[in-house]
């Protein structure tokens, strides 16, 4: 299913099945699922064979040209084959697009990278990108939670902080008496 239209796309894991134009403009892109690991049941990891039915799902993802994009992932519902699983049945799902997501993770980091970067506020990202307040502000937090909670570089040199016991030892001087 790899084509110049799915490679454009570039999202991993999905196909474009077909591209239709709306009245308005508009681009509807059909797709499908082109990623075996979406058979796996979230739960226990065994891959289904057979199919319960289907899904079609209108996912939003980063605003394309000016008519826009708007997607339509036709996704099947598996039976898990597994019999102690307690998940019975589920959803295709990517990485991109987990279960139970209405947009991209790649739209969900731009709104977040865009706040961040003092690119906008968040109100404007979520004019600019046609998301709500709170989902951008959860992608901000995400996004900030990745930089506070990052390990701290080692530090090799202090500054202007350092004192003289804190200096190697042949290079010490004796301190200034005080009582000016």
């Amino acid at each position: 299913m790899d084509n110049d239209t799915t490679l454009l796309l570039d999202l991993d894991g999905l196909a474009v099945a077909r591209v239709e134009r709306l009245a308005d403009g508009t681009r509807r892109v059909h797709l499908i699922t082109a990623d075996e690991q979406a058979r796996a049941c979230p739960e226990c990891g065994v891959f289904a064979t057979r199919v319960k039915g289907s899904a079609v799902t209108r996912p939003r993802d980063l605003p394309y040209g000016e008519s826009g994009l708007e997607f339509r992932w036709h996704k099947r519902r598996l039976w898990c084959r597994e019999a102690g699983c307690p998940r019975r049945s589920f959803t295709e799902q990517i990485p991109q697009l987990p279960a139970g997501a209405r947009i991209t993770m790649r739209l969900r980091g731009a709104a977040g990278r865009r706040i961040r970067d003092a690119a906008s506020t968040v109100i404007q990202a979520a004019r600019d990108l046609r998301l709500s307040w709170p989902t951008v502000m959860d992608a901000f937090r995400a996004v900030a939670h990745e930089v506070t909670e990052a390990p701290l570089p080692e530090v090799k040199v202090l500054g202007i902080d350092e004192t003289r016991a804190d200096a190697p030892a042949g290079n010490r001087t004796p301190p200034r008496a005080s009582g000016c």
